[in-house]
């Protein structure tokens, strides 16, 4: 039998992908290594005899969430509930199937968010800082987008008549949610406020700008085709769906002048005349209000810049939704769509409580991620919704020393046998949880914004913890190397699968893998 060259089996299987994906996906894209490289390696697994086709998919990405973060946030969990702690499960740590997924992006080895969910969303591999776009863009050169956009899982599901949801605690403009919708130079560009003059005069739009206008563009970019525009968007950012003008401000407003956009355009009142049986709200009365069942779209923009942390949402001025409440919403909304939904879950903040050394604000967050996923399993039918967990990188966040077990994960390690603090070489206690570098030591007692840290100097290095509790809401853990802020780390994280096509959630698996999966649960490519 003659065997075929490995360029031969290449060729071929970049004509089938081609063919099968019809003319939605450009051939830049579905012949992109990435792209057939994840191919080949998800089907290897279609072998198996289990439901593959999904009515309805939930992604859920806990940014920032590395295996660490999810081993402490589980032991928290249990200590909270006044259990040791390691022996429990966050809620998707008990779906049946689960891979490890690389998250390097093509030019770094520690990878950043925008790259990350580039892949997921578009089943290839980008550059750093990126939103939308393949390798080949130059970052920040706004000539170089043109001809490199790939298509997103949610464009794709638009396209075929879905409905489709953005959730995040994060800015909405962020670059995890932003690389569902938006095709940017560089992830920074918010809005025109935060572009170069090279790139407004390119003829470039701001994030925020084409999140307003998606339907208007995805229907640009198909001939004949007839979108209907994402049906929920929640998270915070509303600075930059507003212009630099105070007669704009929301009633909740903390800055003088909420808005950042230089080019007077409102967003929000130009979502509004445009979907006129539309819902904006910006606070928990006008969340609490939306009925679901009757609702046709949402707009929900919960705060100036980022949403509180969870352990700090009693605080806000106006009161905003959990993650979990944000979830039930937006899929008893969706779920008005016969033809099924795909839904994407951000908790952007645990990244942000592990760039300012919070420990406490990372794992309560994660904790409210898994609560989140949890009112998802509750709202749907496992046969028909497929729900996929994952992070889009990890960070510099350790559990160290030999603390006994059920000594709190967020205090001083006490040894097994013992009953007071292990002391270091230096003579001084240490906690378990720590980080390798970022701005270090910081006792700020009930503290809970984490952000607090950042008006404060650094303070790397050993400190003497004895008469410090570390486990109030505003202890930041020591870091040994100096820098403004903690950094993200390249090891793998977890996927966790649950429903129709979870099986092949297994292995370790690229991050672009995580496309595939949706896109063969949902059929995206069946005529």
């Amino acid at each position: 039998m003659k065997v075929k060259s490995l360029a031969a089996i290449t060729a071929a299987l970049v004509a089938v992908t081609a063919s099968a994906f019809g003319q939605v996906l450009p051939a830049s894209q579905t012949s992109n290594r990435w792209f057939t490289d994840a191919e080949t390696s998800l089907n290897s697994k279609n072998a198996r005899t289990q439901t593959n086709v999904a009515k309805n998919v939930i992604v859920f990405v806990g940014d920032g969430m590395g295996i660490s973060t999810l081993t402490a946030a589980r032991i928290l969990d249990g200590q909270m509930e006044g259990r040791l702690g390691e022996e429990g499960f966050l809620s998707f740590e008990t779906f049946p199937y689960t891979a490890l997924v690389k998250t390097y992006n093509v030019d770094a080895q520690t990878p950043d968010s925008a790259g990350t969910m580039t892949a997921m969303m578009s089943g290839i591999k980008t550059d750093v800082g990126v939103i939308g776009v393949d390798e080949d863009i130059e970052r920040g050169n706004c000539a170089t987008v043109s001809g490199n956009e790939v298509v997103t899982a949610l464009e794709w599901a638009e396209l075929k008549g879905l409905s489709t949801g953005i959730i995040s605690t994060a800015r909405i403009t962020h670059a995890t949610p932003a690389a569902t919708y938006a095709k940017s130079a560089d992830r920074n560009w918010e809005d025109i406020s935060d572009m170069p003059v090279s790139g407004i005069e390119g003829g470039c739009e701001d994030i925020a700008s084409q999140l307003v206008n998606f339907e208007a563009n995805l229907e640009g970019r198909f001939d004949g085709s007839d979108v209907d525009g994402i049906e929920v968007v929640m998270g915070g950012g509303r600075r930059h769906f507003l212009p630099k003008d105070e007669a704009a401000n929301s009633a909740d407003a903390v800055s003088s002048v909420e808005g950042d956009r230089t080019d007077g355009r409102n967003l929000i009142t130009e979502w509004e005349a445009h979907y006129v049986n539309g819902h904006y709200i910006y606070d928990q009365a006008g969340f609490d209000a939306i009925d679901a069942a009757t609702a046709e779209r949402v707009f929900g923009l919960f705060n100036e810049s980022h949403m509180q942390y969870d352990a700090d949402r009693v605080n806000d001025i106006a009161g905003e939704p959990s993650i979990a409440q944000m979830t039930t919403k937006a899929i008893d909304l969706l779920d008005n769509n016969e033809k099924g939904y795909f839904l994407v879950v951000e908790s952007g903040r645990i990244d942000h409580g592990h760039h300012a050394g919070s420990a406490y604000n990372a794992l309560t967050d994660t904790l409210a991620f898994a609560d989140a996923v949890q009112a998802a399993i509750d709202a749907t039918d496992s046969s028909e919704t497929l729900i996929l967990v994952t992070a889009d990188h990890s960070h510099v966040f350790t559990i160290a020393g030999y603390p006994k077990r059920g000594n709190p994960i967020l205090g001083k390690v006490v040894g097994v046998g013992a009953s007071t603090p292990a002391l270091a070489s230096d003579g001084m206690p240490y906690t378990t949880l720590g980080y390798t570098n970022g701005k270090g030591f910081a006792d700020l007692t009930s503290e809970t914004d984490a952000d607090a840290r950042y008006g404060l100097p650094n303070e790397n290095g050993r400190v003497d913890l004895s008469s410090v509790d570390t486990t109030t809401r505003g202890y930041h853990q020591e870091a040994v190397i100096p820098l403004g802020s903690e950094t993200h780390a390249g090891e793998d994280i977890t996927l966790h699968a649950y429903g129709p096509g979870a099986y092949k959630a297994q292995g370790v698996i690229e991050q672009n893998v995580v496309f595939h999966i949706i896109r063969e649960a949902l059929g995206l490519d069946a005529h």
